[in-house]
């Protein structure tokens, strides 16, 4: 056999021969994903004390949310173009460089102006990190490790918004709300000692050229319709001026799908949807997100408005969450070599529906210890979705599709989340009416609409075959009637 004929050797990976960085680089991945996830939440119960503190309405302050969310829709797509030419370490230090700066700043903004600036410089930098942080895991561990390293980086991505308003209350009532932001520093400089020391600096030999107007296209219609998803239901800028946005999303999308199409590099490769698994991941996935990422933001309403608990008690009650997070860590990988993706996907799907319904039983008499246990339960199984999803995207990619894929699938995740976050504002809105002062009723109703979108994700499940990701999962499906395993069939479509 000569060398041309001769098939590649398999890649040799760091964490295999030292075993230690396979708890070191989760870690250092583990801190951007905290920081970015715990900034997205914390603020929410300090915008009267900001508003206050600089002059301004509160509802004006809603722009400090939305530059935000807006700065990560938009400069996600970039990331994995950029990490190729630049190298994932580089991009990925420099990122967190510019969250922890445009945090410090944030925290001397004296006018909404200045906040707003400085927000979007953090989502840029939080825009570069989580996608990149993810390249790097996947290129560091093979894919038999990964759901382990999954589940190292999925658990900081829960705490965080759940420890969000539990932090912002404590720093805001006990010393000034700039700690909010001040509070990133200590953590950006730990993971960017982290991040030199023990991520190897690789780099695609040659990158793409960048599809610049691509990049354009595809950011206004993010753009737009991010806006459209804070607006609505929230009366932030007028009908016909939400009906315009939502014109321009839905145009641009059409817009960028046609121009995808010709261009041999895109900004967003829609090509990697062909993949069965990947597409199942990110547009299920997305579906089940949305259910998922609304109930933090409703349940410490629930307890705060509806049943009259301060700040601290509600986030200490929502905090037990995370604990359920924490117990999947171990638990996850045997739960899906033992299920495999599509039962598991399914199964818990149905599951997670029917808890997140139960939440509208919880009145002001519930008992603390139900309510703990009851949220334990919640937080293991929204966790082990979570953790399956974000496997599933990644279990059959290409290693050249690896950057693309981390961008697609990162702006997916961003949006539905997102959306998740305006449907459970916008069913609660209607549900008041021109009351406008929320109470424990409410949630009766919201609870069982928001469920109804993890089951029907569950639902998009059943195709998948059950071999798809068994690389990944380690699950042995069981022989068909010829006695040969079920055949998968996970190949790009054309």
């Amino acid at each position: 056999m000569t060398d041309q004929s001769r098939p590649p050797a398999p890649p040799v990976y760091r964490t295999a021969t030292d075993p230690k960085l396979g708890l070191l680089i989760p870690l250092v991945v583990a801190c951007a994903l905290f920081m970015e996830n715990l900034d997205s939440t914390i603020i929410a119960t300090s915008i009267p004390q900001i508003a206050r503190s600089l002059g301004e309405s509160p509802l004006h302050l809603n722009l400090a949310v939305t530059s935000y969310l807006l700065s990560l829709a938009v400069f996600i797509p970039i990331s994995g173009w950029v990490a190729d030419r630049f190298g994932a370490r580089n991009v990925f230090c420099g990122a967190i460089v510019m969250f922890t700066v445009g945090s410090a700043l944030c925290g001397l903004s004296t006018s909404l102006s200045m906040l707003v600036a400085t927000r979007i410089l953090q989502g840029f930098g939080g825009a570069m990190m989580t996608p990149v942080g993810r390249l790097i895991l996947l290129r560091s561990f093979p894919k038999e490790a990964l759901v382990q390293a999954m589940t190292y980086v999925t658990i900081p991505a829960l705490i965080g918004p759940t420890m969000g308003p539990l932090i912002g209350g404590f720093l805001t009532t006990y010393a000034s709300w700039r700690w909010i932001f001040y509070i990133n520093i200590p953590i950006g400089m730990v993971g960017i000692f982290l991040a030199m020391r023990y991520i190897e600096a690789t780099k695609m030999p040659t990158p793409p050229r960048f599809d610049f107007s691509g990049f354009l296209i595809c950011g206004l219609a993010l753009a737009s319709t991010e806006l459209v998803l804070e607006s609505v239901g929230r009366q932030l800028v007028p009908v016909w001026a939400e009906a315009m946005l939502a014109a321009v999303a839905v145009g641009g999308m059409v817009l960028y799908r046609w121009h995808a199409r010709r261009t041999p590099n895109p900004a967003v490769d829609l090509k990697i949807f062909r993949l069965r698994s990947f597409s199942l991941s990110v547009l299920a996935g997305g579906v089940c997100r949305m259910g998922l990422s609304a109930v933090p933001f409703l349940l410490p309403l629930q307890l705060q408005l509806g049943f009259g608990m301060t700040a601290m008690q509600s986030g200490a009650i929502t905090f037990v969450s995370s604990l359920g997070a924490i117990l999947m860590k171990s638990a996850s990988p045997p739960i899906l070599r033992r299920f495999g993706f599509r039962k598991l996907l399914i199964g818990n799907g149905v599951l997670v529906g029917l808890v997140i319904t139960g939440m509208a039983a919880f009145t002001a008499a519930t008992p603390h210890v139900l309510l703990y246990g009851y949220l334990l339960i919640f937080g293991f199984m929204r966790s082990v979705q979570f953790t399956c999803l974000n496997t599933l995207g990644y279990a059959d990619v290409p290693p050249d599709m690896m950057s693309r894929a981390t961008s697609v699938s990162s702006v997916g995740q961003q949006l539905s989340m997102s959306f998740g976050v305006a449907i459970g504002a916008t069913l609660l809105g209607l549900l008041l009416g021109d009351t406008g002062t929320v109470t424990a009723s409410e949630f009766h109703v919201v609870y069982p609409l928001v469920a109804i979108l993890p089951t029907l994700g569950s639902l998009f499940f059943t195709r998948l075959l059950p071999t798809d990701g068994i690389q990944v999962s380690g699950y042995r499906p069981r022989a068909d009637a010829t006695g040969r395993p079920a055949a998968s069939n996970n190949a790009p479509t054309p």
